[in-house]
């Protein structure tokens, strides 16, 4: 399906409807088969060890899917997470951000299912995989 959101539309569309999270993702990438965001990791985001903590990983994931979806639908922002799976691979490098290379696996008109593989800034090895399925509200 063609984009029919830019990158800094999705940006701002996200800063404006969840202010709670504003400035902690960025968008590195967009295309018709991938969507590339960033958690830009501080100390509010890591857990005792300097990791960065479980419950971030899953937000970067469950963001990172929910602007692939936008991209393709527009401002839907009631499009809610019906289902997810998360895999915990490896430690994250302390230090670094995350990059999650997103991948919508089916795109309905009801249902989405994305994927999203998370990295260490630097690292090819996988730190998380995620899976999750998300409900589009009827227009």
């Amino acid at each position: 399906m063609a984009l029919v959101m830019e990158t800094g539309e999705l940006a701002a569309f996200l800063d404006e409807t969840f202010p709670q999270v504003k400035g902690e993702f960025a968008i590195d990438s967009l295309n018709d088969d991938e969507l590339i965001v960033r958690l830009k990791v501080a100390e509010r985001h890591l857990r005792p060890g300097g990791t960065v903590s479980g419950p971030n990983m899953f937000a970067l994931a469950d963001v990172g899917i929910y602007m692939a979806i936008l991209a393709r639908i527009g401002k839907v922002a009631l499009a809610v997470t019906t289902n997810a799976s998360i895999d915990f691979m490896r430690k994250p490098a302390s230090g670094a951000d995350l990059i999650a290379k997103i991948r919508l696996l089916k795109l309905g008109r009801v249902l989405a299912v994305g994927e999203a593989l998370i990295f260490s800034d630097g690292d090819e090895r996988p730190v998380a995989r995620a899976s999750m399925t998300y409900s589009i509200p009827p227009k």
